[in-house]
């Protein structure tokens, strides 16, 4: 892959964009919920640690991976924060499933952390599998930050197994 100049002030502010679409998606979604429970089921139900993590996967991080990777395929291939500072994520072949194991990576800090604590809430933080999921997250999220940021060429683990790269708006990469 040709090697692109990303300021990391510009990844910065992309990832800090990106981070307020989803606390604005994950503050409609708890609207919505409060709104159901109350209206619907009169209050919330108490949940299993497998429900729990079933709903914690299934309506925050699922839909945020498919909502970036469709932004992230479709041209002009880059999700709210990308476009904001004049960034696109370019592939060395356009194919949907890179876009898929690209955010399917990126996001992966976050569900090992929601795992960590969801079993913490549920355990009192006395198991060892709570702080192992935690820190793993944050290990890989550390990891997928220093890489995006410190690498020449700005590609993370995500867009390393995804051949993709995120470059100034209207560059491309070698094949």
């Amino acid at each position: 892959m040709a090697s692109q100049v990303v300021r990391p002030a510009q990844r910065i502010k992309e990832l800090f964009t990106d981070y307020v679409v989803i606390l604005g998606y994950l503050a409609v979604l708890t609207l919505v919920f409060a709104g159901f429970y109350a209206g619907v089921l009169g209050g919330v139900p108490e949940f299993s640690p497998v429900h729990a993590q079933l709903i914690a996967t299934l309506t925050s991080v699922v839909p945020i991976v498919l909502i970036f990777s469709a932004l992230d395929y479709h041209r002009p291939c880059g999700t709210v924060g990308k476009r904001r500072v004049g960034l696109q994520v370019a592939y060395r072949t356009r194919e949907p499933w890179r876009a898929l194991v690209r955010n399917a990576v990126k996001f992966t800090p976050w569900q090992l952390a929601h795992i960590g604590v969801i079993d913490g809430v549920y355990t009192e933080f006395n198991r060892p599998v709570s702080h192992i999921f935690m820190w793993a997250g944050m290990a890989l999220l550390f990891l997928l930050l220093g890489m995006g940021l410190l690498r020449a060429d700005g590609r993370h683990l995500g867009d390393m197994l995804a051949g993709t790269q995120v470059v100034p708006a209207g560059s491309t990469i070698a094949p």
